[in-house]
């Protein structure tokens, strides 16, 4: 691999409110058995060196997944961004990778795939991009950043900004493509979490 694996660590993101799915927590949610963020971090633990979850309620319930546990910076959950800058905060590697707790079968090359096009295109953030419906569709809470880019993206969310895709234009950005779209499922809703389960 391109950058080595005890260069990165990984942030499995689990600060929503979950309005979606009726104001519950996701990351709580069973999947096969398991909640869906410990799912992330069984799934991410063996791709990076060190590993956190971001979290804003029942911390004790992350806690007890074995992993370090940080609440967004910010108040009245702002968005990933926030958890972004959470990890970005506690992260002591010189690389920060970011998944969502809700996508519970993401590859298990996507770090490397990721370190692998940071590297060859010299950015400073490579994310995942699936195809559908025949064009392309970004997936930026699946990223892997500089962790130099941390003043950024606080001078950002102090100007008031909260959009990702704005944030990251300001950065050199490489796009990934995986053809595999249905790795990145996401079950933002309990309808959509059971369709998951099934599949």
């Amino acid at each position: 691999m391109s950058i080595p694996t005890e260069q990165i660590t990984g942030l499995v993101l689990a600060g929503g409110r979950g309005s979606r799915m009726g104001g519950v927590d996701k990351g709580l949610q069973n999947y096969q058995g398991l909640p869906l963020a410990l799912n992330a971090v069984l799934r991410l633990g063996p791709q990076v060196g060190a590993l956190m979850v971001n979290a804003n309620r029942n911390l004790g319930a992350y806690e007890a997944m074995g992993v370090p546990v940080w609440p967004d910076p910010l108040p009245d959950y702002p968005g990933p961004l926030a958890g972004f800058l959470a990890g970005l905060e506690q992260c002591e590697t010189p690389y920060l990778v970011t998944v969502p707790c809700d996508s519970p079968r993401f590859p298990t090359d996507l770090v490397a795939r990721l370190a692998q096009a940071l590297v060859d295109a010299d950015a400073e953030i490579a994310m995942v991009a699936t195809p559908e419906d025949g064009r392309v569709q970004v997936q930026p809470v699946f990223c892997l950043m500089k962790t130099e880019l941390m003043e950024s993206l606080v001078r950002f969310i102090q100007g008031g900004q909260r959009r990702i895709d704005r944030w990251t234009g300001q950065h050199r950005c490489v796009e990934v493509l995986f053809d595999e779209a249905d790795a990145f499922v996401n079950a933002n809703t309990l309808e959509e979490l059971q369709r998951v389960q099934g599949g």
